[in-house]
């Protein structure tokens, strides 16, 4: 049986004061903080592995638009936002919270 991982991106709006990411911009960041780790390691680390190929999969996803567009717009209206990477029987599900 694989292990079905869930990651959360948490983008932020940038300002004057402080550098955010953006949905696009964090995950790339997590995709390539990966491989970094991939390459590093010399044992075959088999979460960051799945956690790699789910940005790979999110990035060139359908949804991904919608939800970099969604989070962006609710970013600048001051909300905090995560988005959920998860797995349902097998399929990545996507998922935009709303945070507190």
């Amino acid at each position: 049986m694989e292990k079905q991982e869930s990651y959360d991106l948490e983008p932020k709006y940038s300002t004057n004061e402080i550098s955010g990411r953006c949905l696009k911009c964090l995950s790339e960041q997590e995709m390539n903080s990966c491989l970094m780790h991939m390459l590093r390691d010399e044992e075959n680390n088999e979460d960051v592995q799945l956690k790699y190929q789910a940005l790979i999969d999110f990035l060139e996803s359908p949804e991904f638009q919608p939800l970099r567009d969604k989070s962006e717009n609710l970013l600048a209206e001051g909300k905090k936002v995560s988005v959920k990477i998860s797995f349902v029987e097998g399929k990545p599900k996507y998922e935009l919270k709303i945070k507190e």
